[in-house]
């Protein structure tokens, strides 16, 4: 039996719609190079090493870098999540990911946010701020450089939060001014204080458990060799990868 990952017909047309039209000349079939992409994504890969079952490389890695930029992986998981997100709750947190040397190339900007690769204790890194419903399926994603505190990647996506009853963080998103944003947006903060707070924040305990979910996330994300260690310099690119992983793992 082989050990080739296929599309299945009917997750191929759950994805369909969210397909760029085919200009001209029609597209290679869609099915044998999306198999092919996500293989080498969860493998980690060079695109030269697909197996030959996917058709040529070249015709797999310009299908990703071309859909890539276009954003159509990270719409392809946006449009699936807000089909089915459970979002009485939602959770934020923040991972890590190391970067290869292919990906650091520190002194080359591109873009008016460079590579998004910092360094912190353990060497080069990307952070990867999440936000999932209460099932700890992941909503929205946001990249940063390593050294970005977690502050940063909450104002970045507070405003696209959804509607919902709760939000449930650790103790690094304890913040004043957060937490009355979150007010303003009708969300109960389910955080704990910081310990050099004067006075001690009220939260629920119980509810603060299910915080696991999200971590349980970001360790099924790393099991993609190429989302665990990052080694595209692209960060829309990089970001493609993580959005293709929630897809396949969480929304087909």
């Amino acid at each position: 039996m082989s050990n080739l990952f296929w599309l299945s017909e009917a997750q191929l047309a759950r994805l369909e719609p969210f397909f760029p039209k085919s200009h001209g000349k029609p597209r290679v079939d869609d099915r044998r190079v999306l198999s092919g992409i996500i293989f080498i994504n969860r493998n980690g890969l060079r695109w030269c090493d697909a197996p030959k079952e996917y058709g040529p490389p070249k015709t797999l890695y310009n299908r990703w870098k071309r859909w890539s930029d276009m954003g159509v992986f990270a719409r392809i998981m946006a449009g699936l999540a807000a089909e089915g997100t459970e979002q009485r709750a939602v959770m934020i947190d923040a991972t890590y990911l190391k970067a290869h040397r292919t990906a650091s190339s520190l002194r080359v900007k591109k873009g008016p946010r460079g590579r998004l690769i910092g360094r912190t204790k353990g060497g080069l890194n990307t952070k990867l701020h999440a936000v999932t419903d209460a099932l700890g399926r992941p909503i929205r994603f946001f990249m940063s450089a390593g050294q970005v505190s977690d502050y940063t990647g909450a104002l970045a996506m507070l405003d696209g939060l959804p509607a919902a009853d709760w939000l449930i963080a650790d103790r690094g998103y304890d913040a004043d001014w957060f937490r009355d944003a979150l007010k303003d947006k009708g969300i109960r903060a389910c955080i704990p204080g910081r310990s050099s707070r004067s006075k001690p924040v009220r939260y629920d305990k119980r509810r603060y458990k299910r915080r696991n979910r999200i971590e349980i996330m970001f360790g099924r994300l790393k099991d993609w060799r190429r989302v665990a260690t990052r080694y595209d310099r692209c960060p829309q690119v990089f970001l493609s990868a993580v959005a293709l992983a929630a897809t396949v793992i969480y929304w087909l």
